[in-house]
């Protein structure tokens, strides 16, 4: 996708160096930063500068492979492993990508770089295929609702599910690029998101760049919308689902979903088959992170000299608590898109998708 007309995407090999786009900055500034070592990759993961669950997978699978070239030592690369998975507990793509390099190199000591690199790559390339199928299937929901109703579709987000999440194209994104890029006319209600705002500062600076129309609303507005016919659908990623349907996903999506199920409105999670975790059984199982209060009593903004600056906006005596995650049961999901078709979210639908 594009930023000021020119194509990247957020995470790529440039001769040998592993090179990012700073998330953290943005929307203010645009920045590339290079990650040199595996403790960059770790740093980068932990503080966000990348970040969705397709992303920090691949960025954990460029930073093995740049502890391979620190120390090929199988103890050390096991934990460089371990670090890389505790760098971001919830998102399950991060074990998943990390599990996949590591069996990919055991007993591969003599070129093990270069098998390394290139699954990283292959990892990478897979994403970006999978965003765009997500897109393709999710665009006959999109355009079902436009036949219907011959009007402009508004769809609501929650968090940045887009193309800053994963390789390129995004998940709950995809769907929206190829609807506007036939012709369908789209509006996207975008939620603030916070404590980090990743629905103003991301969602809608990509949007923006795509020129595709949106309007930020804050978190606690979408219910009233979804009440007065101002939303025909609900389309959000997903960092965790399990293999009963049950999704992980930033803060705030099930009082979304909630509302979304009062006032009859479908409610679409889009994901890579990476992001079903079929090893746990029980949403309470899933490791919800719990992150720095700071993100929610300071915020980050630009001055008028230009220079982002972060302000405390709580009483400096205030505690906070800040769960980056939250559970949506599967009853209050219409259907789960992924790369491999539109699916109910149950045990046996999701099951199926794996049989494909």
């Amino acid at each position: 996708m594009r930023i000021e007309g020119k194509q990247y995407k957020t995470i790529w090999n440039e001769n040998g160096t592993i090179k990012i786009i700073d998330q953290t900055k943005l929307p203010h500034k645009f920045e590339i930063k290079e990650l040199n070592s595996s403790h960059d990759a770790i740093n980068a993961i932990k503080n966000m500068e990348v970040r969705g669950a397709p992303l920090i997978g691949a960025a954990a699978a460029y930073g093995l492979v740049l502890a391979i070239r620190e120390n090929n030592d199988p103890e050390y690369l096991k934990k460089k492993s371990q670090d890389l998975i505790q760098s971001r507990p919830t998102a399950v793509n991060l074990k998943w990508a990390v599990d996949r390099m590591m069996k990919k190199i055991q007993n591969n000591n003599k070129e093990i770089l270069d098998i390394a690199l290139k699954e990283a790559e292959t990892i990478c390339e897979e994403d970006l295929e999978s965003c765009k199928n997500i897109g393709i299937n999710g665009l006959n929901l999109i355009k079902s609702i436009y036949d219907r109703t011959n009007k402009t579709v508004n769809i609501l987000t929650h968090c940045n599910a887009g193309w800053l999440a994963t390789i390129d194209w995004g998940t709950a994104t995809s769907p929206i690029y190829m609807a506007y890029n036939q012709g369908i006319p789209i509006h996207v209600w975008v939620d603030e998101t916070r404590p980090r705002n990743q629905g103003a500062n991301l969602t809608s600076f990509e949007l923006n760049e795509e020129c595709i129309p949106n309007t930020i609303i804050s978190d606690n507005t979408g219910g009233l919308l979804m009440q007065r016919g101002k939303v025909d659908m609900c389309l959000v990623g997903s960092d965790r689902t399990l293999s009963n349907g049950d999704v992980c996903n930033k803060v705030g999506t099930y009082l979304k979903a909630l509302a979304a199920y009062d006032n009859k409105i479908p409610f679409f999670v889009a994901l890579p088959c990476s992001t079903i975790d079929l090893s746990l059984e029980y949403s309470k199982d899933i490791p919800i992170e719990e992150r720095s209060p700071e993100e929610l009593s300071h915020i980050m903004g630009i001055d008028d000299q230009s220079n982002i600056s972060k302000i405390l906006i709580y009483p400096k005596k205030s505690k906070a608590l800040n769960l980056a995650f939250d559970i949506t049961p599967s009853k209050y999901v219409t259907a789960l898109i992924t790369e491999k078709g539109v699916c109910k979210p149950t045990k046996e639908e999701i099951r199926k998708l794996f049989q494909t």
